[in-house]
């Protein structure tokens, strides 16, 4: 520190020279950043009018690692000139830190292209079949990994720090991490096989049979799936759980049934095969029935106090609100082809029969 105070005194015209010189090298690398900075706004206007992926994905991605570049490399150049006039011995270090920080910037840009690239292959505006939003999540993730891996692993071959002796330390150590992360490995792993088999996706109504889950997905992490449930509740699920349960997704539904059983009086039996055929009249003609699909309308039994027929048709639509106004439809038109028949729909009942001979009398006050 004394040696620069000193030399700080004894400043002479050639020193004061390239002293400006550092000045002119800093604001120049200032302003070629801020050049870059209105080039790429240029391009990022003429990249949103196409349709492609890439190219906006790549624009945005080079920003900041850019003007980055411009203004640490301007930076340390001017350090460097610096440290050399005054034969300090920081000089050294300007070439390692030239060195990380491209690494890092690189790291920057691919991690940037990624996430965009990301968000682009799932939008409509950007291509037009989006592809599966947890299958580009799953393979972003492991591209942005394994980027920052590498980063890490060349800065610490920068710095001499041995490669192969930290991989062989890893599969050492691996092998004891393993027995004490079994749980977070094998949620990891449970993770792993979502995204490749692909059983529910983001955004999807999924239930299971075999706990208390039901709701819809609204994230697929690396330990964690979360489901939000109807009641609005957020509900967190280890992924190695979905190894070990059935799960149904409702959601990848084709159609959706109609199911019901009604009941007449005994003493509509007659009645009951035109009120069969008008149901599965009506059934073929609704709009809203699928008629490619199973329908059946038939006399079912004999119950204890109805004469029961069941419905078993499928609806065109998934969506659940719709389904139930369809079913109310149907139902209602149920309902007036029974009364048009002037018959009834049966409700419990019990018949006293009195053998013959037997008195009945009231009582009187």
């Amino acid at each position: 520190m004394k040696n620069v105070e000193s030399w700080l005194v004894n400043l002479t015209g050639e020193q004061y020279l390239w002293v400006l010189e550092l000045f002119v090298i800093v604001v120049l690398a200032l302003g070629l950043g801020m050049v870059i900075n209105r080039v790429i706004d240029k391009l990022e206007v003429q990249a949103a009018k196409t349709k492609t992926v890439w190219d906006d994905a790549l624009i945005e991605a080079c920003r900041r690692p850019l003007i980055w570049l411009v203004w640490i490399l301007g930076v340390n150049f001017a350090a460097g000139i610096a440290a050399q006039k005054m034969e300090s011995g920081l000089y050294a270090l300007v070439d390692p830190i030239n060195r990380l920080a491209l690494i890092f910037l690189g790291v920057m840009f691919l991690t940037n292209f990624i996430k965009r690239a990301e968000r682009n292959l799932v939008h409509p505006d950007y291509i037009a079949k989006p592809m599966d939003e947890t299958t580009v999540r799953a393979v972003a993730k492991l591209l942005r990994a394994a980027v920052i891996i590498t980063g890490v692993l060349i800065a610490m071959q920068l710095f001499g720090y041995s490669i192969s002796g930290l991989l062989a330390f890893g599969g050492i150590g691996g092998i004891a991490m393993g027995f004490a992360a079994k749980d977070l490995l094998a949620n990891f792993f449970g993770g792993l096989m979502i995204y490749l088999d692909r059983p529910f996706s983001v955004g999807d109504w999924v239930r299971s049979p075999d706990q208390e889950i039901e709701g819809t997905v609204e994230d697929i992490g690396w330990r964690l799936t979360r489901i939000r449930t109807f009641d609005k509740r957020p509900l967190y699920i280890p992924n190695s759980v979905f190894a070990n349960i059935s799960v149904e997704n409702p959601s990848r539904m084709t159609n959706r049934r109609i199911y019901e059983t009604i009941g007449l009086r005994y003493a509509d039996l007659a009645k009951m095969g035109p009120i069969v055929e008008q149901v599965e009249a009506m059934l073929l003609a609704h709009p809203d029935i699928d008629t490619n699909q199973t329908m059946m309308v038939n006399f079912n039994q004999f119950a204890a106090s109805s004469l029961d027929f069941f419905i078993y048709v499928f609806t065109k639509t998934t969506n659940w609100v719709t389904y139930h106004q369809v079913k109310q439809d149907v139902l209602l038109k149920v309902a007036d082809i029974i009364a048009a028949n002037q018959a009834e729909v049966a409700f419990p009942t019990s018949t006293l029969h009195v053998p013959a001979g037997i008195e009945v009398t009231t009582a009187k006050d």
